[in-house]
Parts: structure tokens; C-alpha cells; sequence
């Protein structure tokens, strides 16, 4: 029996409903995507100026001048007002979870509290439930220290923010985040 005009249009329409039924929802589209890398960027059209890297190396050292100046005052430098912060914040107590927060190297932390240490920030004390570990902890000064840290970064932040609507910061925030996520894919590729 030959196809009819009726019958081909049938199986074309259950052919484009089958197609659409395969695709993707846009969510799964977009993780997808995500998983390849993107290719914005050529080894042979590579320029600094266009590089988001280099952007955000950028932003990120100006906004640590721009603390440190803020912090000068309290005699803080922008090396030691990250530990002191964290401190205070409860986020680290010990030497190597303090040098894992602030992304040092234990020596390097070992040494930036001696420096606090020496400016009576800061002190080291000895476990009484572990002798082998030495917390260290706030002093009084190192307190009202490491207050002056949050209306310092609100400040240069909000500086930083001038201009951008409220939709922008929360789309800055949500695209620098994506990029955090696929950090980790990137770091795994050899």
C-alpha cells in the first residue's frame, strides 16, 4: 500500500516529537556546556588586556592597596589583616588551618604571627587537652585589631561597586562563582 501525504506528515511528526523529547532541558543544556571548555581565547590572539585573569589580578590588587591603605592607620598591612580576620571570625585556630584559610604556607604563617605576636595581636596557647597543639588566639588589641577589618573591605568593595546596580552585583557574584565551580575541572585537566 503506498504512503500517503497524510501518513508521511505522521511519521514526520512523531519523528520531531521523538528529536524534542531527546533534547535537553535548558538546565541540563547549560551544565552540559559547562563541561567543555569554552574557547574565548586563542594561544596565537592572546592579549593581557582582553584576559579575564589579568582583569581580575587586576580588581583584586587594587582592592588589597586600597584596604591596606585603609588599615595603614591601625597599623596593619594588607599580609596581616587576613589571619587576624579570620581569627576573629572563629574560621581557624591553629597555625595550619590559619595558613590553609589565608591559602600560606605554614612557614609563611608561622612567620606573620610572630610579627602579630610581637604587636601584641595575637598569642600563642598550648593545648591542655593536646600539648602537641598550640592555638592561637585574639588578644583584647587584637580584637578591636581585626573589628576594624569589615567597614574597611565594605568600603573599598562598595568603591569598587560604584555604578552597578543591584541585578549587576548579583550577576558578578553568580558568574565569579561559576567560574569558581569550574576551577576545579580545570585543575584536574593535565
Amino acid at each position: 500500500m503506498p504512503a500517503t501525504d497524510l501518513d508521511r506528515a505522521a511519521v514526520a511528526g512523531r519523528s520531531r516529537l521523538g528529536a524534542a523529547a531527546e533534547r535537553k532541558p535548558p538546565a541540563e543544556a547549560a551544565s552540559a556546556r559547562a563541561l567543555r571548555p569554552a574557547r574565548f581565547y586563542r594561544p596565537d590572539r592572546y592579549s593581557a588586556d582582553e584576559s579575564v585573569g589579568h582583569l581580575m589580578r587586576q580588581v583584586l590588587n587594587g582592592m588589597a592597596q586600597a584596604t591596606e591603605l585603609r588599615l595603614e592607620p591601625h597599623g596593619l598591612t594588607n599580609a596581616q589583616w587576613m589571619p587576624l580576620f579570620k581569627l576573629r571570625l572563629g574560621a581557624a585556630d591553629t597555625v595550619a588551618e590559619l595558613a590553609r584559610e589565608c591559602r600560606a604556607d605554614a612557614g609563611a604563617m608561622t612567620r606573620m604571627l610572630d610579627r602579630l605576636e610581637a604587636k601584641g595581636l595575637c598569642r600563642r596557647v598550648r593545648s591542655t587537652a593536646d600539648r602537641r597543639v598550640v592555638r592561637i588566639q585574639l588578644t583584647a588589641d587584637g580584637e578591636q585589631a581585626a573589628d576594624k577589618v569589615p567597614p574597611a573591605i565594605a568600603e573599598v568593595l562598595n568603591g569598587y561597586l560604584a555604578g552597578f546596580t543591584r541585578d549587576e552585583w548579583a550577576q558578578l557574584k553568580s558568574l565569579l562563582r561559576r567560574m569558581l565551580a569550574n576551577s576545579s575541572a580545570v585543575r584536574a585537566t593535565r
